[in-house]
């Protein structure tokens, strides 16, 4: 039976919008993200500088940090289409540098992955979405197992142990999972009822997107080492 929107509470309808230009910004960010991917694999070129020169990756890498950073603690006095931009701007150079996984991983690995994320992503999504308990205690366990893992990974570098390994992916996992429920109930929250249309509208969605993108490309890249099959 479809649902008809005027009926529908005015808090309620306003969030279901927002939310639907969440994803829809998420959605184009990870499409663009793949492109950009598909693009350096197809270009042997680029994708030798890309790869074959540690300086150009790194640089990628921190310019990647750069825009997130930026994005996170200036989007206030950003106008909505900087915000837009410099968003669009992180999944292209995401793209450059998970070019990477096209080259070790084979093509149908990584769209079982892809698939599997997917998914996983979705369910969670919706659960964050529809219930009605308190998520906050479950966003701060994840977000210190979150600490945990980057440093145990960080060390792990040095030592390469991998029981240390396979302990970060699983731990990561569950972590992107529980985050990935959190964070939607935290953004279906944070919406300001009454501003939609809005540049403030469009920032709290652009940070949002930018939210959801991170926790899908973190649990697609953790899962990949579990279901990626390496090219011989």
């Amino acid at each position: 039976m479809s649902v008809d929107v005027l009926s529908l509470p005015r808090v309620e309808l306003e969030q279901r919008t927002f939310i639907t230009k969440v994803y829809g910004w998420m959605s184009l960010a990870l499409i663009v993200t793949a492109f950009t991917s598909l693009v350096v694999v197809s270009n042997p070129q680029l994708l030798t500088a890309i790869v074959g020169n540690k300086l150009i990756f790194f640089g990628l890498i921190i310019g990647e940090l750069a825009l997130v950073g930026s994005l996170a603690g200036w989007v206030t006095r950003m106008s909505a289409s900087t915000a837009t931009a410099v968003f669009l701007a992180y999944s292209v150079l995401n793209g450059l540098t998970l070019s990477v996984i096209f080259l070790l991983f084979t093509a149908e690995s990584l769209a079982t992955t892809f698939f599997i994320t997917a998914g996983t992503f979705g369910a969670m999504s919706v659960y964050g979405y529809t219930t009605q308990q308190d998520l906050t205690t479950v966003g701060n366990l994840c977000f210190m197992g979150l600490i945990g893992v980057i440093l145990a990974s960080i060390a792990n570098w040095f030592f390469d142990n991998s029981s240390v390994y396979w302990i970060t992916t699983y731990v990561g996992i569950l972590v992107f999972v529980g985050l990935t429920a959190y964070d939607t109930q935290k953004i279906k929250q944070m919406n300001v009822i009454g501003n939609e249309g809005s540049e403030e509208d469009r920032k709290e969605a652009i940070m949002g997107a930018l939210t959801l993108y991170l926790d899908f490309i973190n649990l697609f890249l953790l899962l990949l080492r579990l279901f990626g099959r390496r090219r011989d």
